[in-house]
C-alpha cells in the first residue's frame, strides 16, 4: 500500500530514538512548498524515503507523496515522463536510453551501487551443471523487469565470453516470487538485483542456492541506477531540487555509517506497507560511494557500451550533461 504521511510519522518516530547524525548543512526551505510524487519499491526503501523518515525535510517545504509501486524502473520512467510523478529511479542504461529516446531527465543522485559487499547475483540450484556465464546460453533467466539493470547485465556477461547478447532468455519475474520459480525449477536461474538483497537473504535462508556470478564480475564497482528528475522541474524549483538531492544523498551516508539503526527503519516501513517486515534483517546497504555522490564512469561506461550496440550515436550522450549540477542551474536563473 501507498506510504502515508502519517506512516512517516511513526517512522520518524522510530528515528528520534537512534543514534542519528544530522545532514549536513543547516536546514534550509525552498522558496515555495513542493510535493514529490514517487512511485516506491516492493522490499525497499530508497535513500529520499530515507531521509523523510529521519526528518531530513523536516521544515524544509518539501513533501514527498508514495503514490503506488513500480514493478521496475522503466515503469517509474514512464511515469515520469507522463508526470505523473515528479521523480523516477531506474538503471543506468535505462535511463540514459530514456533520455536518448527524447525525455530531458537529469540524473539527482545514484539510487544504489554494486560493490563488493551489495551486487546482484545470478543464482541457480545447488548442483546444477549451470557454472559460469558460458553455460546460461540458451537457458531462463528470471529477472524483475526488462530494459533495465539485470537485463543489461546479462547482455555485457554474454559478451564478455563471445557470446550472441540474447543468447539467454529473460523472464520477468517479481521479486518477491524469485526464489519460487528457481526452487520449482520454472527458470534456471534467477537474479537478485543489487536492491533485492532482502529477497536473496530470505531465500538463501531457506537453502543453499548456487551463485554463477556477481554484476561486479562484469561491470566493476559502479553505480547501478540513479535518481532522475526532469530537467524543466529542477529549473522551475532549483532550491527544491537542490535540498531534495543533498538530503537524500545525506540519508545514503546514513545508511553506510549506520547499518542496524537503517534495518529498524526499513523493518518498519516494510511492516507499514504490509510487505514481509523480517526481510529487512538482509539488507545490506545501498552499496554507493562515500556521501552518495556519483563519478562521470557510473554513466560513460554505459553510454559506451549503447554506443557499441549502435543504441547511441557516437557523442550522442555526455556524462556531465546528464549528471546533475547544482551550480549549472543556479547559474541558468
Amino acid at each position: 500500500m501507498p506510504m502515508s504521511r502519517r506512516t512517516f510519522g511513526q517512522l520518524a518516530v522510530l528515528a528520534a530514538g537512534l543514534a542519528l547524525v544530522a545532514p549536513a548543512g543547516a536546514a534550509r526551505a525552498a522558496s515555495e512548498p513542493v510535493t514529490i510524487r514517487y512511485l516506491a519499491s516492493q522490499g525497499g526503501l530508497s535513500a529520499h524515503e530515507l531521509a523523510d523518515a529521519l526528518g531530513y525535510f523536516k521544515d524544509t517545504g518539501i513533501t514527498l507523496e508514495n503514490v503506488g509501486y513500480a514493478q521496475g524502473g522503466p515503469a517509474s520512467l514512464f511515469a515520469l515522463a507522463s508526470g505523473d510523478v515528479e521523480l523516477g529511479s531506474a538503471a543506468t542504461a535505462a535511463v540514459l536510453n530514456s533520455i536518448a529516446g527524447g525525455n530531458d531527465f537529469v540524473a539527482a543522485y545514484p539510487s544504489n551501487g554494486i560493490n563488493t559487499g551489495t551486487e546482484s547475483v545470478f543464482y541457480t540450484l545447488e548442483g546444477s551443471p549451470i557454472t559460469t556465464i558460458k553455460d546460461l546460453q540458451g537457458k531462463t533467466i528470471a529477472v524483475n523487469t526488462l530494459g533495465a539493470h539485470l537485463d543489461y547485465t546479462v547482455r555485457e556477461a554474454l559478451h564478455s565470453v563471445g557470446l550472441p547478447e540474447n543468447a539467454a532468455k529473460l523472464v520477468v519475474v517479481p521479486g518477491p516470487q524469485l526464489e519460487q520459480v528457481l526452487r520449482s525449477k520454472q527458470v534456471d536461474v534467477s537474479a537478485f538485483g543489487y536492491w533485492q538483497k532482502t529477497f536473496e537473504g530470505a531465500a538463501l535462508k531457506n537453502g543453499p542456492l548456487q551463485k554463477v556470478f556477481g554484476d561486479t564480475d562484469v561491470l566493476g564497482e559502479i553505480a547501478g541506477g540513479f535518481v532522475v528528475l526532469r530537467r524543466d522541474w529542477i529549473a522551475a524549483h532549483p532550491e527544491a531540487a537542490r535540498i531534495f538531492v543533498e538530503k537524500s544523498q545525506a540519508a545514503l551516508e546514513y545508511a553506510r555509517l549506520h547499518p542496524e539503526e537503517t534495518r529498524a527503519l526499513l523493518k518498519t516501513a516494510l511492516a507499514a506497507r504490509n510487505e514481509n517486515p523480517e526481510i529487512a534483517q538482509y539488507f545490506t546497504g545501498y552499496g554507493v560511494r562515500e556521501g552518495g555522490k556519483a563519478v562521470p564512469r557510473d554513466l560513460q561506461f554505459w553510454i559506451d557500451i549503447l554506443t557499441r550496440s549502435g543504441s547511441l550515436r557516437e557523442g550522442q550522450l555526455k556524462a556531465e550533461d546528464i549528471l546533475y549540477d547544482p551550480a549549472a542551474f543556479a547559474a541558468a536563473n
